[in-house]
């Protein structure tokens, strides 16, 4: 696609970083995880993760190198792919029966979700939904704070490692909410590129796909903010570089680590907000259980369509970082749909089981998602059903 090279000693080398939070970066760097927790006073932390990650090397990798530091573990893995309120339930109770004084939350996004949402209200009587984004968050007692959190992402996507928000389904309402509050941030996240390695081609092409999408939705959310716009833009040159590469060559240890690195600055960039991408996707993963990085995917050219025309400026530079030459709208997407033909996307929505009769119940609840409100372009009730609906048939 490009003949531009990742910097091999940056990407394959430990370093430290303290913006939004402290970072440490690097391969292999979980084997420090005991003594980052008796750094932190962590002496008996609560491991969050989900059910398909429990079989994996990494969790009792953790827990053996926190057994050598003399740190107490136990594992909590009842979080789906999209975390419930009745999980966090659970999940608080876990924590509470096991004396826990911490989160270590490790894996996908649901993990580090997971984590989050028990951290809101294992230590107070507030309920869940008084966290909603929208709201002024609750008031918490500096006598009973909130548990330190320790967040390990194992896939290059999400961008949640960072992140003081946390997204939960209600099942009767069947929509997601974004939770959050603005102390509940990680005391450390640890990015360790080793941790991707063996992630199969079609979930590293999922969560990558993700990744892409929070720096181009985050990039494109009107307002001046350039320290998010600046992660934006170096998200998007290091995830051209990385995401053929690392899904293609599994073990690709650079790739890997450009991935992982491209995915926690996407995940900065979308504090501005994120775009109808995401509002769609959100709801459409609330009723039919679908990976959410898949379904972003999927809506991806449907909603640039909509979106792009108009801001060729934004286009252009984030052409520019993608490499690519022509850096005219069509173009850019053109470039975007052929990345993801590459990375093996389904064309549609319904090429996962999502029918076309719900593309009004989607359009009308992704509406009230707090993504639409920062989409850059304010769409209406018919030109959203449009965008499901074209999702659901034929998205490119």
């Amino acid at each position: 696609m490009n003949n531009f090279k990742l910097n091999e000693s940056d990407i394959l080398s430990n370093q430290d970083w303290t913006f939004p939070t402290n970072i440490a970066y690097g391969p292999g760097r979980l084997k420090e995880i005991g003594s980052i927790c008796n750094n932190l006073d962590i002496k008996n932390p609560l491991i969050v993760t989900d059910k398909s990650s429990t079989k994996l090397p990494f969790i009792n990798n953790l827990q053996s190198y926190l057994e050598h530091s003399n740190v107490k573990s136990d594992l909590f893995f009842d979080i789906s792919p999209n975390p419930r309120e009745d999980e966090v339930s659970v999940g608080c109770k876990k924590y509470i029966d096991g004396n826990h004084d911490s989160i270590i939350a490790i894996g996908g996004g649901s993990a580090m979700d997971g984590g989050k949402l028990i951290c809101l209200t294992v230590n107070n009587d507030v309920p869940l939904r008084d966290f909603e984004f929208e709201l002024t968050p609750p008031k918490i007692s500096k006598d009973n704070p909130f548990p330190k959190i320790i967040t390990i992402p194992t896939t290059a996507g999400t961008g949640a490692e960072t992140e003081i928000t946390a997204m939960v389904t209600y099942l009767k309402e069947g929509m997601k909410f974004c939770m959050w509050h603005p102390d509940v941030r990680p005391s450390l996240a640890l990015i360790d590129p080793e941790l991707t390695i063996g992630l199969p081609s079609n979930l590293t092409a999922w969560t990558g796909a993700d990744a892409l999408i929070h720096a181009i939705e985050g990039y494109c959310v009107p307002g001046f903010n350039p320290m998010c716009d600046g992660a934006a833009l170096e998200a998007l040159n290091l995830i051209s570089k990385s995401l053929i590469k690392a899904v293609e060559e599994p073990d690709n240890i650079l790739a890997r680590g450009g991935m992982h690195v491209g995915s926690c600055l996407a995940g900065i960039s979308f504090l501005k907000g994120l775009g109808n991408v995401h509002s769609i996707s959100h709801m459409v993963g609330a009723e039919y259980n679908t990976h959410h990085g898949l379904t972003n995917a999927i809506v991806l050219p449907v909603v640039m369509k909509y979106n792009l025309p108009g801001m060729e400026e934004k286009v252009q530079r984030m052409s520019e970082a993608m490499q690519y030459k022509d850096h005219t709208v069509d173009a850019f997407i053109k470039n975007l749909e052929y990345l993801l033909d590459r990375i093996k996307i389904p064309n549609s929505l319904g090429e996962i089981n999502v029918p076309e009769d719900c593309a009004g119940r989607i359009a009308e609840k992704a509406m009230k998602d707090q993504a639409y409100a920062t989409n850059p372009k304010l769409a209406s009730l018919a030109e959203m059903k449009d965008m499901v609906l074209q999702s659901i048939k034929k998205a490119r």
